[in-house]
C-alpha cells in the first residue's frame, strides 16, 4: 500500500521534531554551474559561475524589489565561485550587515554546491531610496556596514572568518577590496543578474592572480605582470548580456575571452537548490521560547513560520510547541 503524501509545512500525525521532510521546492541542479579554468604559462586561475534556471528557482519566489533580487542574485553568484575555489567541508558564507535600506545580506554554498540566500529590506526606506535613485547601487542599498566571507566545517573544526568595512560602490569593488586589504590577493570579479525572457539569470566572473613556483622559466615578472593587465583587459570587456545569456555556455564565453591566452579549462562543478529547512529546524526554534512569547506569535491557535531562504511558510498547532517552560 502506498502511504498518502503529506505536506510537511502542515501539521500532521508526525511529530514536528521527526518530520525532516523537504518542503515542496524545486530539486534543480546545474550540472556545470562553475567553470574553473586556468592560463596556461600565466599566473591566471578563474571561475565561471552561470547558474541558469537555478537563479529563477532561488530568487524568483522572493516578493521583493528587482534591486533587491538583483543585489541578492549576484551575492548567490559571487559565493558559488568563491566556495568552488576551497577545499572544505561544510558551508562557505557571505554577509553584509549595514544601516542602509537592505539589512542584511546573506549568500552560503556547501561544499557539494547546495546554495541558497536571502536579503532583508525596510521597505519604507527602501521606497524612499527608490525615489531619488531608481537603479540603486549595491552601496545605496547597504549603506555603511560590514562585509565578510565566513567558513565554517562543523563544530569540530576552527571557523574561518574575514570581515572588512564595506567600500565600494558595487558587490564587485566590495569583493575587490575584501581581497585586496584582506587576502592580499590581486582579483579582478565581474558580477551579472537580471530579469531575462527565461526568468532571473545570474552570473560571476572571477580571476585571481597566482604565485608561481619558482617563476616561469625563461619569463621576466614584467611579462607575468604583463600577462596580468591582459587577462585584467580581457575581462574587462565581458557584458552582463553575455554573462546572462543561456545559449551562451561557460566554455564557449570563456574561449571568447581567453583563446589567445592559453585557456586551460578544469573539471566543471554541480551547483543545486540548497535550502536545508524542514519542520524539525523550525520546531526546535520554536521550543526556544516561552510559553509567553508563543502565545503572542500565535493566530487563531496557530503559529506560522517563513523560512528566509525559501520563502515557504510552515503552520504549528501552539498545542504542539511545548516551549522552554513546557520542557521544565
Amino acid at each position: 500500500m502506498v502511504p498518502p503524501v503529506t505536506d510537511p509545512t502542515r501539521p500532521s500525525a508526525t511529530p514536528a521534531f521527526l518530520n525532516h521532510d523537504r518542503p515542496p521546492v524545486p530539486d534543480l541542479v546545474v550540472p556545470r554551474g562553475v567553470q574553473p579554468f586556468h592560463l596556461d604559462q600565466r599566473p591566471v586561475r578563474g571561475r565561471l559561475v552561470k547558474l541558469g534556471p537555478l537563479a529563477d528557482a532561488l530568487i524568483g519566489r522572493h516578493a521583493q524589489h528587482p534591486a533587491v533580487l538583483r543585489l541578492t542574485g549576484e551575492a548567490l553568484a559571487l559565493t558559488a565561485a568563491l566556495a568552488t575555489a576551497l577545499k572544505f567541508k561544510g558551508s562557505f558564507s557571505l554577509q553584509a550587515k549595514g544601516d542602509g535600506p537592505v539589512t542584511m545580506l546573506l549568500a552560503d554554498c556547501t561544499d557539494a554546491g547546495a546554495l541558497r540566500g536571502y536579503a532583508k529590506a525596510d521597505p519604507a526606506r527602501l521606497e524612499a531610496l527608490l525615489a531619488e535613485h531608481p537603479q540603486p547601487t549595491a552601496a545605496q542599498l547597504l549603506g555603511q556596514g560590514y562585509f565578510a566571507f565566513t567558513c565554517d566545517q562543523g563544530d569540530d573544526m576552527e571557523r574561518y572568518q574575514g570581515i572588512v568595512a564595506i567600500e565600494g560602490e558595487t558587490l564587485a569593488e566590495m569583493t575587490d577590496t575584501y581581497f585586496r586589504t584582506s587576502e592580499q590577493l590581486q582579483t579582478e570579479v565581474r558580477l551579472a543578474c537580471g530579469r531575462t525572457l527565461g526568468g532571473w539569470r545570474a552570473s560571476a566572473l572571477i580571476i585571481e592572480r597566482v604565485a608561481t613556483e619558482g617563476g616561469i622559466p625563461g619569463e621576466a615578472a614584467t611579462d607575468q605582470d604583463d600577462a596580468w593587465r591582459t587577462a585584467q583587459a580581457l575581462v574587462g570587456t565581458l557584458t552582463p548580456e553575455e554573462m546572462l545569456d543561456d545559449a551562451l555556455p561557460a566554455e564557449r564565453l570563456l574561449h571568447r575571452l581567453f583563446h589567445a591566452e592559453g585557456l586551460a579549462p578544469d573539471r566543471p562543478r554541480a551547483l543545486s537548490y540548497g535550502c536545508r529547512c524542514s519542520r524539525a529546524r523550525l520546531a526546535a526554534v520554536l521550543e526556544n521560547f516561552g510559553p509567553d512569547d508563543l502565545d503572542h506569535m500565535a493566530e487563531s491557535g496557530a503559529i506560522t513560520m517563513t523560512c528566509e531562504f525559501c520563502a515557504v511558510d510552515f503552520r504549528f498547532e501552539r498545542s504542539e510547541v511545548e516551549g522552554k517552560a513546557g520542557r521544565a
